[in-house]
């Protein structure tokens, strides 16, 4: 089979290797589709940390070609995506059920082989199954909706609030509809791009703001701004440094701001801590998807989550090099990798 690997920061080959073979609980999966991520790009770059060579990946959906001798609850033929944080279990933080801190946590597609390829080996306590009905392009999004939902989830969204979405790109796009879903009454995108405002209103935005245009914060936030006063829950999704430090100062007196976009590792900014305590805004950190994976393959497969606009374009194993070490194209929103696809 062939398969996309991070040989070292910097270099990304495809090459042939041998089918896997699953293991007494593990799945064999053949790819049906799998996600680029900005965590790969910062893995390339080596801005996350990884362990090569391994194959990167890990926003994957696909059908079970072969199952292990202990597997009980899938068979070959089930579509099914794929939970890629491996919790140990044992530690602490597992123990309380954060799972998503596991001190010794495994990701398929950073520290063990991932999705782009024509085979991915799932142990079955990740896997998670999807409608044969559903387009296979559609499951691939699973795992950034997971991350999303336990963003949603530590910000408590209340019916009839207001909510700022920062970032046009798959996650702000996901928290959009998600926030439209939790019963939030105004939502404003916040990006450059005029097509992704207008495609976040058609999700259920109710306006979009461009973040290139004037004072932002007075924008929104003044007297005759979308929101006097600041947006009871803001969701910065860019990750970039500009709009991390933006944020807090759009969220309102005693309301909420969740950091779910990456920035590189060691980049820092500035907040003012007597603006934050004395307009008590709690600005919080949202990692991984603990326990919302179900939920987020729930969501798309009944519709109440659309995704396929939020498809850019689909390219093969050998064009992903491409795509994952150059820059990422202007208006984009999610690259998939599709294994053998001919354009």
């Amino acid at each position: 089979m062939k398969a996309l690997f991070l040989e070292e920061v910097g270099r990304l080959v495809v090459r042939e290797v041998e089918t896997p073979v699953p293991g007494p609980e593990e799945l064999l999966v053949r790819v049906e589709a799998c996600g680029i991520c900005g965590t790969d790009r910062h893995l390339y770059r080596g801005e996350f940390p990884a362990k090569p060579p391994v194959t990167l990946g890990h926003e994957f959906s696909g059908v079970i070609e072969a199952v292990g001798r202990d597997v009980v609850d899938f068979r070959p033929g089930m579509r099914v995506t794929g939970d890629p944080n491996i919790a140990c279990g044992r530690c602490a933080q597992c123990q309380k059920g954060r799972v998503n801190l596991c001190l010794n946590l495994q990701a398929i597609g950073i520290h063990r082989n991932g999705g782009f390829a024509d085979y991915v080996v799932l142990p079955q306590t990740q896997a998670h199954s999807l409608p044969e009905t559903l387009d296979p392009l559609g499951g691939a999004f699973c795992e950034p909706l997971a991350c999303c939902l336990h963003g949603v989830d530590l910000a408590k969204i209340a019916v009839g609030s207001s909510v700022v979405v920062i970032g046009g790109g798959v996650i702000g796009l996901l928290t959009v509809q998600l926030a439209r879903l939790a019963g939030a009454t105004r939502i404003v995108l916040v990006t450059r791009s005029a097509a992704k405002r207008a495609l976040a209103i058609r999700l259920g935005a109710t306006d979009g703001l461009d973040l290139t245009e004037g004072d932002v914060v007075a924008r929104l936030t003044g007297a005759d701004g979308l929101l006097p006063g600041g947006a009871d829950v803001v969701f910065e999704c860019a990750g970039l440094a500009e709009t991390v430090e933006q944020a807090p100062r759009l969220t309102a007196r005693g309301g909420t701001c969740v950091l779910l976009g990456v920035l590189p590792a060691g980049e820092k900014v500035a907040f003012e801590p007597f603006d934050l305590l004395f307009r008590e805004v709690s600005v919080i950190t949202s990692f991984l998807n603990p326990h919302t994976h179900r939920r987020a393959a729930a969501l798309i497969a009944s519709g109440a989550v659309t995704v396929a606009p939020l498809v850019s374009r689909v390219v093969d194993l050998n064009e992903a090099v491409a795509a994952i070490s150059g820059p990422a194209a202007g208006g984009e929103i999610r690259v998939l990798v599709v294994p053998g696809h001919a354009q």
